[in-house]
């Protein structure tokens, strides 16, 4: 490791600019983000775009009959699955399956998908049980737990020298992956997560959330942000990526007290969590051959 490592050093205009290389989401899911801003959103034509995507149609009524939400009897199509679910379930389950399916694992040298993807569905369960203590939208909760790290995914893939440096100087370091990012690349997956959030048209409370999942401000205690970064947490407290050099961030305190949680709720949110993890990344996280 040497100095020439600040040749590394990128702008996040350098990173806004290689968004556009990236694959395209599926037009429903594109639609489905942008509707959490809009609260006339035509539910008929978005659950017949939806059922039209057979992957995406599948993936979500795998989750929605499984131990997810528990239901008593098995929904066969969208509309179904929106009556007994709700529209917000159903649409972060779509938005779920979109954008991971828009992923595909690639061949950067030391980067995990698996555990990647492990630990954002981590997060979102996580994010999802705090964010109804914290009487916030729990889909909302779902959706930004997931696309939290979405910022490492870009760098990894479109700057993966850079980002190949970034680990061995954590390895080398044992330190956190943001502060490796800060100094091999000038700029972190915080940063650029947001910056895609925004190409995406996603709604400013699941970009806010993303720039702010390690560093929530005052005024991001007791909403989205600050539960996205308490989910964060203890999805990494709890190992759900399974990688051996994991590391438990930072806990801004004023995030973790702004939720309110008591012995109880903590238990409760620890148990739903670990339930549903190993059900929810087969269905969601499941590759070709792998399902």
């Amino acid at each position: 490791m040497s100095d020439a490592m600040g040749n590394y050093q990128l702008s996040l205009e350098q990173a806004v600019a290689r968004l556009k290389d990236l694959p395209a989401l599926p037009l429903v899911v594109s639609e489905l983000l942008a509707s959490f801003d809009d609260p006339d959103v035509e539910l008929g034509q978005l659950a017949d775009k939806i059922a039209h995507d057979q992957a995406l149609a599948a993936k979500t009524l795998r989750l929605a009959n499984s131990s997810f939400y528990g239901l008593q009897s098995r929904v066969r199509t969208i509309g179904q699955a929106i009556q007994v679910l709700g529209f917000d379930s159903v649409r972060a389950l779509v938005v779920g399956a979109g954008v991971i399916g828009g992923f595909e694992a690639g061949r950067e040298k030391g980067f995990d998908y698996d555990g990647f993807w492990r630990h954002a569905i981590g997060t979102a369960l996580c994010a999802r049980a705090l964010a109804r203590h914290a009487r916030t939208n729990p889909e909302l909760g779902f959706v930004a737990g997931l696309l939290h790290d979405l910022g490492r995914l870009v760098l990894v893939t479109r700057f993966p020298e850079h980002y190949a440096e970034v680990l061995a100087r954590r390895a080398l370091r044992d330190c956190e992956l943001l502060l490796a990012e800060r100094e091999v690349l000038g700029i972190d997956h915080a940063q650029v997560g947001r910056a895609l959030g925004q190409h995406w048209k996603i709604p400013e409370p699941i970009c806010r959330a993303i720039a702010n999942h390690h560093q929530p401000m005052h005024q991001d205690e007791g909403e989205l942000p600050a539960v996205v970064h308490v989910a964060n947490v203890i999805a990494h407290g709890l190992d759900l990526a399974d990688q051996e050099d994991d590391q438990v961030p930072v806990l801004v305190q004023g995030a973790w007290d702004s939720l309110r949680l008591d012995d109880a709720a903590l238990r409760a949110v620890f148990a739903e969590t670990e339930a549903q993890f190993e059900e929810t990344c087969q269905v969601l996280a499941a590759r070709p051959g792998k399902e």
